[in-house]
């Protein structure tokens, strides 16, 4: 019984071209220009149907979501510096140096600011020595969410 059960997640996992294909191919293909702006909004929107109460929830998410691996390399008052890496963030860049991880900054950026209570935004920088990406986001308690 325990071998049909990998067997089937085994047949359940995406390849990772299929990802890519998406991803990196048809979106950019379909969005062109506005793609910059339109993935951060969908990565907002998507943080608004899957709301996570904590920054770890969050870590966790870009595992299951195979977003890569996220995690905190620091942390100040208003502001989480993360880094995305793994072999999906390092597959995509060597595939496309270009690539767009806005999608993983707006989805950081609603989390945060849901978890904060106050306005946030996120931004990345891809260091493609290292083939990873940055994702720094800050928040502002003197601009509470809803005010």
């Amino acid at each position: 019984m325990e071998s049909l059960t990998k067997k089937e997640n085994k047949q359940q996992e995406v390849p990772m071209f299929a990802y890519e294909l998406l991803r990196d191919v048809l979106i950019p293909d379909l969005l062109g220009d506005d793609i910059f702006e339109i993935s951060y909004l969908a990565g907002k929107n998507l943080a608004r149907k899957f709301p996570l109460l904590s920054i770890d929830e969050a870590l966790s998410f870009f595992a299951e979501a195979g977003w890569g691996h996220l995690q905190i390399v620091h942390e100040k008052r208003n502001e989480y510096k993360l880094e995305l890496s793994g072999s999906i963030v390092k597959r995509r860049l060597q595939i496309n140096s270009q690539s767009c991880f806005r999608l993983e900054s707006g989805f950081i950026a609603e989390q945060v600011q849901s978890m904060k209570q106050a306005l946030a935004e996120a931004f990345e920088e891809i260091d493609k020595k290292q083939m990873k990406v940055i994702i720094t986001v800050r928040w502002d308690k003197n601009d509470p969410v809803g005010s």
